[in-house]
């Protein structure tokens, strides 16, 4: 169960098919797969064919409660490890990641649905980036010492915080398990994990790596299933933290959950960003980054700028540089490497998407090109849309107010910057945004103006792990990635040592 050698052979992942089903797979715990107690199983199914991949095993209340132990008994180990030492285990963790990437990389399309091209460049190597940050800052994580003359000082030190959870999302569902178990396990926390079911396979391939490289057996455990899963992790006393990428309602219930034992919580949540073109941005630069904005993972991606400002000047010659570059998207198999738009998660999720579609079509916006099915039979079991783009639309349409999830581009016309800043944040999200210009006073205007989190400059969706990442408004609280995120996931205490003899007052 969830051996390396089920998935060896995924070079040939795109040939996988109801015939050769991977064996079911069950839940990671104290450093070894094991079998869920509840006697339920579900379905991980590839996007792209609508065939079964394997069964999955449904963790219970008693299945959460063994890992939360598990990963009790591994905090008192791995808090009191030297911070130079849990860089190193970190560090090997990186070194094994960047060694499978390849076969790491297809088992997440096998799952996803995301092109290949995708997922060899970015989806394992920018989380391995990010464990590698954190294990350089593990060392550096300090206190402070306060003078308090004549005869006392005090000492500040940030400790862990215990047995953190992570909930994860289907559209990054490696590279998420890496940005939350990497700060956690930096500071010293253990780590209960649990993936969407809709894509449960690759965190359990992270929990092995994570054992293989000295993680102590505990420190960072998986556990699979659906809501129900979640609601025991979030509801449990053994855990001190709750960190949680999602949609903004599944947010309000995971707080609500987490505020009955005063847990901490880091939540990344939706958006709908906008993306700000001024007509004297180099229009070529412009055009491609709103490809990207949009269509990159089949638009499934939470910072998407799926709200399209231009300048009323340039309007035209916007759309008109943009239709071609859209028809020309390959969409097609993700194992093929010239894809570029690969399947949509799931059935239900293309028929929501689909169902945006045909509202706008309804609408009066214009269709400028793409939301279809593809026409190709060798594509009709996957869950595939073309990327469509819609002109002439405005703020008051529920396809550009809502979060679609999908490969949907809202194109608006703007007259000025004070119009577009005020239409701009007229959303209850503030997850990112951009802005394309040539003026350097306007864009660093349009930064302090625009409210969310990260905010672009004549690019888009680019998140070292240096900076970090999270949003405002009900698109989250706290920050994923960057120093701030070393505060969330550590506590302080104060110790005030007295040097003289205790002066009483009574």
């Amino acid at each position: 169960m969830g051996d390396r050698d089920s998935t060896a052979n995924l070079k040939n992942g795109r040939h996988y098919g109801a015939d050769s089903r991977l064996p079911t797979q069950g839940l990671f715990i104290h450093g070894e797969a094991v079998s869920a107690t509840s006697g339920e199983t579900f379905e991980t199914i590839n996007p792209a064919t609508g065939q079964t991949i394997c069964d999955v095993q449904q963790a219970g209340a008693e299945d959460v409660d063994r890992a939360v132990k598990s990963a009790r008994e591994a905090f008192k180990v791995w808090s009191r490890t030297p911070a130079a030492e849990r860089a190193r285990i970190l560090r090997h963790a990186v070194d094994i990641l960047r060694a499978r990437n390849d076969e790491l990389a297809e088992l997440e399309t096998l799952d996803g649905g995301k092109p290949l091209q995708e997922t060899l460049a970015v989806d394992i190597a920018s989380g391995a980036d990010v464990i590698e940050y954190y294990a350089g800052l593990a060392p550096a994580i300090r206190g402070e010492h306060y003078d308090l003359p004549p005869e006392a000082f005090a000492v500040v030190s940030r400790e862990p915080l215990g047995v953190c959870a992570g909930i994860g999302a289907w559209n990054y569902p490696m590279q998420i398990a890496m940005w939350k178990s990497a700060p956690a396990l930096a500071c010293g926390n253990t780590m209960v994990f649990k993936p969407a079911e809709l894509t449960p396979l690759t965190a359990l391939k992270l929990a092995e790596i994570y054992h293989e490289a000295g993680l102590p057996p505990g420190a960072f455990n998986v556990v699979q299933g659906d809501a129900r899963t979640g609601q025991a992790m979030t509801c449990h006393p053994g855990i001190a933290k709750v960190t949680l990428t999602g949609e903004a309602e599944t947010g309000k219930l995971v707080m609500a959950d987490a505020a009955k034992t005063l847990k901490h919580v880091t939540f990344e949540l939706g958006g709908k960003s906008p993306f700000i073109v001024f007509a004297d941005a180099i229009l070529e630069d412009a055009v491609s980054a709103a490809l990207m904005a949009n269509f990159y993972s089949s638009g499934e991606v939470c910072s998407n700028g799926t709200r399209v400002f231009v300048e009323r000047p340039i309007y035209d010659s916007f759309l008109a540089k943009l239709k071609p570059r859209v028809e020309a998207m390959r969409v097609g198999d993700p194992f093929d490497p010239e894809t570029q738009v690969g399947a949509l998660i799931s059935r239900e999720h293309m028929e929501k998407v689909q169902g945006y579609v045909d509202m706008a079509k309804a609408s009066n916006a214009t269709l400028v090109v793409g939301g279809e099915r593809p026409s190709d039979p060798a594509l009709s079991g996957g869950n595939f849309l073309t990327p469509a783009v819609f002109a002439d639309c405005t703020d008051d349409m529920r396809f550009v107010q809502e979060e679609i999830f999908g490969p949907v581009m809202a194109v608006l016309p703007f007259e000025s910057e004070a119009e577009v800043v005020e239409r701009a944040n007229a959303t209850d999200y503030g997850l990112s945004g951009a802005v394309f210009t040539q003026n350097f006073p306007r864009a660093h205007r349009m930064a302090r103006e625009i409210e969310a989190g990260s905010f672009w400059i004549n690019d888009y969706n680019i998140t070292p792990p240096e900076v970090p990442f999270g949003g405002y408004k009900q698109s989250g609280i706290g920050r994923e990635n960057g120093l701030q995120t070393i505060e969330s996931f550590t506590q302080v205490k104060t110790v005030y040592a007295n040097l003289g003899r205790f002066q009483g007052m009574y």
